[in-house]
């Protein structure tokens, strides 16, 4: 088992004891069946409409993608499903994985390899984006696709499909994400309707790959699917109206023998399995703690994620270097720094390591999970390139020690073309929380929440050039004077330096890394809160089997090399590394050859850099 740190007790033991009491019916406008859940997670979310990211990064990449993906033709989305339902299919071919293409070759070609598979992840894309700007342009396109998609359903679909689970999933997800966040009242009967197409060709239960490889097949790629991500939204289909049949198929593909039983006794059992695709499956275990009340699967999760955590990652926060996870001790993920330039399945990787985080935070309060999330923000997601209109897609981050550098996935509209638009709609969704009374600033980042507390309105606006300057400035508008705390996650790496002020007067109280700072006070409108936070510059090596191959951190941020680089360089160099000036988003190291500058991955543009060096023990 793993040792029961202050964290995992926190996780297993106390945090499960405060959500135990909470039970809950949430009963469903409009006739439809009540849903019963035996967790509400002692955090909430906002609404997707209550956080509005202000100019900055995280907004512009989301507007990108906003405007992207409204700007998408329908009917070359709807092609493949008309063309495999036998209709009239208008409309160019979108290209890629997404084709509907007798090409398709596992050892070779892999145009048309899951025909339409990212339909579901663009409508849930464009779901949330409405949900996050109101805007009735890309509520209409949303509800025009599901009124499209509709007449095109068909068990048909599916025959000498590869992938079945795979793309259900996201079909399911793009329509309990119309009906919940773009008011699509006919999603959830549409959603029945792909169920009904979909059950004939899946299996009994999840079954892992070893599994279907196992089975007769005509090509391994049937091999390649990934039932035992289904439950998270089947159990969200359920909680959202759906009915009982849904958990009754989330409860059949958790796949508990192979994956969650061991992982839930403290059994590593990731080694080997695809990356993106199990940490997905995390969240089905959260979905199964929320709706069953599953301590199992709370278990599972937690465990899982610290082995994540713990023994896959690089000091990016990234993980799974060729989509696959590691054994601990063998120096595996060392040795692919210079045997692989896919370090980390970016946009994938990055939307599910948030949604895990998301759960874990909310369930424990714990701030390690924000910590996590926002290293993976700011090292891996905010440096992805955009989407162009032929579909490529920035897919693998390189952390090759030998001329790494940004580029695009050789095939178009792969699979992390979907999970784009949908982690940059989430940014603001995962920037603040609230319980029954005070809210938890987990992101800092330039932003605005607002919501009601009891018939008042307050709004907290963030102003910030974080992580460049590790400061934040928090104004507080409030109708009337208002007693609630403000909760500022601190994090593990903060230094004793530390300082948070209110109205430019120092808060004197014992801040603690790795921890929420909570200050309580009555709050009048104008108020202002000023948290600074020291950061040491750190090494982090790649692997305990390769101790003098290592990273330089500051503070979130992981440093990487640009220019000329010198192959080996000394500890006292990297770690006497500087900002260039005050708030720069630019480091120089000054060794005995030259100048060194180092920039963070969202930077770096078409040059070549280096994350990890070697250096003299």
């Amino acid at each position: 088992m793993i040792q029961h740190t202050r964290r995992t007790f926190l996780k297993t033991g106390a945090a499960v004891a405060i959500a135990l009491h909470t039970s809950a019916r949430i009963a469903r406008a409009g006739g439809m069946p009540d849903v019963s859940v035996a967790i509400a997670p002692t955090l909430d979310q906002f609404g997707y409409g209550e956080v509005e990211l202000l100019e900055g990064p995280m907004r512009q990449q989301f507007e990108l993608n906003h405007s992207f993906f409204l700007a998408l033709d329908e009917d070359m989305l709807l092609k493949p499903f008309r063309e495999r339902a036998g209709q009239p299919a208008p409309g160019d071919d979108m290209g890629g994985w997404y084709d509907n293409s007798t090409d398709f070759d596992p050892h070779g070609s892999f145009h048309g390899f899951i025909p339409g598979h990212s339909f579901g992840q663009y409508l849930s894309g464009l779901a949330r984006a409405y949900a996050v700007t109101g805007a009735k342009p890309t509520q209409a396109k949303v509800q025009r696709l599901v009124r499209a998609f509709a007449p095109t359903i068909t068990t048909k679909f599916y025959d000498g499909y590869h992938l079945p689970a795979y793309t259900y999933d996201k079909i399911n997800c793009g329509l309990i994400d119309a009906h919940e966040f773009a008011a699509d009242e006919t999603a959830l009967e549409v959603l029945n309707a792909a169920t009904d197409a979909v059950l004939p060709h899946l299996p009994r239960k999840a079954l892992s790959r070893s599994e279907q490889y196992a089975l007769p097949h005509k090509d391994e790629a049937y091999c390649w699917d990934e039932t035992y991500t289904l439950p998270e939204n089947l159990f969200l289909a359920y909680r959202r109206g759906g009915g009982s049949r849904y958990r009754d198929l989330a409860i059949r593909f958790l796949e508990d023998d192979l994956y969650f039983d061991p992982l839930s006794e403290g059994r590593n059992v990731l080694p080997g399995e695809h990356a993106y695709s199990h940490v997905n499956a995390f969240s089905s275990a959260m979905q199964a703690y929320l709706v069953l009340g599953s301590q199992k699967h709370l278990h599972a999760a937690q465990n899982g994620f610290e082995f994540l955590r713990a023994t896959q990652s690089f000091a990016t926060g990234g993980w799974g270097p060729d989509e696959l996870f590691r054994k601990p001790g063998s120096g595996e993920i060392g040795k692919s720094l210079t045997r692989s330039h896919s370090s980390f399945e970016t946009p994938c990787g990055a939307y599910g390591h948030f949604k895990i985080t998301r759960y874990l935070l909310r369930v424990t309060r714990d701030s390690l999970y924000g910590d996590s999330m926002e290293r993976v923000l700011y090292n891996t997601i905010l440096g992805a390139k955009p989407l162009k209109k032929d579909g490529s897609s920035f897919y693998y981050s390189d952390y090759n020690v030998y001329r790494a550098s940004k580029g695009y996935h050789r095939d178009k509209w792969p699979c992390c073309s979907g999970t784009f638009p949908q982690i940059t709609a989430d940014y603001g969704i995962s920037s603040y929380f609230h319980d029954h009374a005070d809210i938890y600033v987990n992101l800092y980042t330039p932003s605005r929440v607002t919501w009601k507390r009891g018939n008042a309105r307050i709004s907290l606006i963030q102003r910030t050039n974080y992580p460049y300057d590790l400061s934040s400035q928090i104004e507080i508008l409030v109708d009337k004077m208002d007693a609630f705390a403000i909760c500022l996650r601190i994090p593990g790496w903060a230094g004793p330096k530390t300082t948070v002020a209110v109205n430019g007067h120092r808060v004197s109280f014992d801040i603690q890394p790795g921890s929420f700072a909570r200050l309580y006070a009555t709050w009048k409108n104008g108020d202002r809160i000023e948290v600074e936070f020291q950061a040491k510059t750190t090494l982090e090596a790649v692997d305990a089997q390769h101790p003098g191959l290592v990273a330089l951190v500051n503070g979130p941020l992981a440093l990487f090399a640009v220019g000329e680089i010198p192959q080996k360089l000394r500890r006292a160099d990297l770690l006497g590394a500087g900002q260039i000036s005050s708030g720069s988003n630019t480091w120089q190291v000054k060794p005995a050859a030259g100048i060194l500058t180092l920039k963070p991955f969202a930077l770096i543009q078409d040059e070549t850099y280096r994350l990890y060096h070697q250096i003299e023990i």
